[in-house]
């Protein structure tokens, strides 16, 4: 099974974090919970759900990883302009490994200086700063670019998950 990182900041959208990080658990998956500080308890915007980072961001290496999950809200806010959270999603990304992320995530890809070439989806009032990035922003409520799936909010769950866990199955594949 693949070994998925979550990165995680204070004021996630709360069933962004909960249903893909269940769902990832629910099929065998493993999952670490990475942000800043190791240790740090974290909650949601909507005060529905709490988690404790496992590990710090200084601590994490690409290679120990299939993929990287970037739950929105305000949380990717606090993390994108963290030099060792964009050295992480860049090596995800130039490994060929998934980078999942929704809402608000992609402005870690846009501070990662990933954004470039890609078709995304995000929140959209962010839809500027994509295409500022270079980025072609679609509203969609999924999008698949090579290795990076992006969705736009809490509704589009379910896409972001089913297409999530393909991509992951189809890793998984590969391995095998």
């Amino acid at each position: 099974m693949a070994k998925i990182a979550f990165l995680l900041g204070p004021q996630f959208e709360d069933s962004e974090m909960q249903k893909p990080y269940n769902a990832i658990r629910s099929e065998g998956h493993e999952t670490v919970i990475i942000g800043l500080k190791a240790g740090e308890k974290l909650e949601g915007k909507q005060k529905q759900a709490q988690y404790t980072t496992e590990l710090a961001i200084k601590d994490a290496k690409a290679d120990d990883y299939d993929a990287v999950v970037i739950p929105g809200g305000s949380s990717p806010e606090s993390l994108r302009l963290d030099p060792d959270i964009q050295n992480f999603v860049r090596q995800i990304d130039q490994k060929g490994k998934t980078i999942a992320a929704i809402c608000h995530g992609p402005q870690i890809l846009i501070s990662a200086g990933l954004a470039n070439g890609h078709t995304l989806t995000s929140y959209p009032p962010l839809q500027d700063d994509l295409k500022n990035a270079g980025a072609v922003f679609e509203n969609k409520e999924v999008i698949v670019d090579r290795n990076i799936i992006t969705s736009r909010t809490p509704k589009d769950e379910p896409a972001f998950i089913r297409e999530t866990l393909k991509a992951l199955a189809s890793k998984a594949v590969q391995r095998a």
